[in-house]
């Protein structure tokens, strides 16, 4: 439980996502459930590839509750993967061992025409399952957490069929067939609005909508690619679930596009990454949704003093106004955990 200025509250991020500030500020780290900790690479072997584990509720339900387990973080976020959207339409999903997610490039419209326009209930159930279990693990001051990749990064590698450098082919494709790349934008809005509605519908306290790739484009692209099909995700998720809590991260936006965003959507909070100005997030964005964010993962890495004064300066520079302590990114692998407890540690530091 929080204090917060006399009234006693339980789940400390949905009192931020609602409106109020809360001290000490709660925290969750993006990627959490990971390589960093060995009890997640045990369970990772026992899986037989990464999208098993994705879609196993038993194991997917293990390795969310780890961190919150091993940290008493205030937030548990599913274990899935933003392409498990495009692998329930029918795009052969795959990981290479140390390269990454490969599928079934969708580039053509022939290729977008054998692409499923509704998810594959057998597929996403499993990952509802999953959530109704972590729910039914955590206690009520902990919040649940669902997501979904936004259409235009989960676009850029189904176009490629990998993660590229810049995401060049589907920006391309976007310049030389518009319509075409606009039908790949559509079917994907279409789906992941179903598929945040069946995560809150199994459990999940609130989602957070990942636009790892947004901050390679320009401002017409933007604008057509990401905020268009944001603002109609957030108009269906709250037409079937008006009181759905909603986090964007479109990572290595600026921040006056950050606040048009926000008011276009009514968003409940925005994450910003480690390059993000916070006092410029602060006084354009605080009085229209929570800020979360923003420390290094890199600083994390480095611990010591170092990661208290950044820690220090996040927590001063967003005093006051409504926060939720997080990275500027997912947690890297070779973070030692005793950097992540040094973290916490001083985040709730008064």
């Amino acid at each position: 439980m929080k204090d917060l200025g006399g009234a006693i509250e339980i789940d400390p991020i949905t009192c931020v996502l609602g409106g109020k500030t809360v001290s000490p500020v709660p925290i969750w780290m993006m990627r959490q459930a990971g390589r960093y900790l060995p009890e997640y690479q045990e369970v990772r072997s026992k899986a037989g590839g990464f999208v098993e584990l994705c879609l196993s509720p038993d194991l997917a339900a293990e390795v969310t509750l780890q961190p919150i387990r091993r940290f008493q973080l205030d937030a548990a976020i599913i274990f899935s993967d933003i392409l498990i959207v495009p692998h329930a339409m029918g795009v052969k999903l795959w990981f290479e061992e140390g390269e990454g997610p490969r599928l079934d490039p969708v580039a053509s419209r022939e290729a977008l025409q054998r692409m499923r326009e509704e998810l594959d209930r057998k597929i996403v159930e499993r990952v509802y399952e999953a959530i109704g279990r972590v729910r039914g693990a955590l206690t009520s001051n902990v919040t649940l957490i669902g997501f979904c990749g936004a259409p235009w990064t989960v676009a850029s590698y189904l176009v490629a069929g990998q993660g590229t450098q810049n995401q060049g082919p589907a920006r391309q494709l976007a310049g030389s067939d518009p319509k075409l790349f606009e039908e790949i934008i559509d079917r994907l809005t279409n789906a992941t609005a179903e598929h945040l509605i069946g995560q809150l519908r199994a459990g999940a306290s609130a989602v957070q909508i990942f636009d790892t790739w947004a901050g390679v484009l320009d401002p017409a692209s933007l604008q057509k690619w990401c905020v268009k099909p944001t603002v109609e995700i957030t108009r269906r998720v709250r037409k079937a679930i008006p009181e759905a809590k909603i986090i964007l991260f479109p990572k290595g936006v600026e921040v006056n596009d950050l606040a048009g965003l926000v008011k276009a959507t009514s968003a409940d909070a925005v994450s910003i990454d480690q390059y993000t100005d916070r006092k410029a997030a602060r006084a354009m964005l605080s009085d229209y949704c929570a800020i979360q964010g923003n420390l290094d993962p890199d600083v994390l890495i480095e611990g010591g003093a170092a990661l208290d004064r950044a820690v220090d300066v996040i927590k001063q520079d967003f005093h006051g106004v409504r926060h939720i302590f997080n990275l500027g990114h997912g947690i890297k692998p070779t973070t030692p955990i005793k950097h992540v407890e040094q973290m916490i540690a001083r985040v709730r530091e008064g």
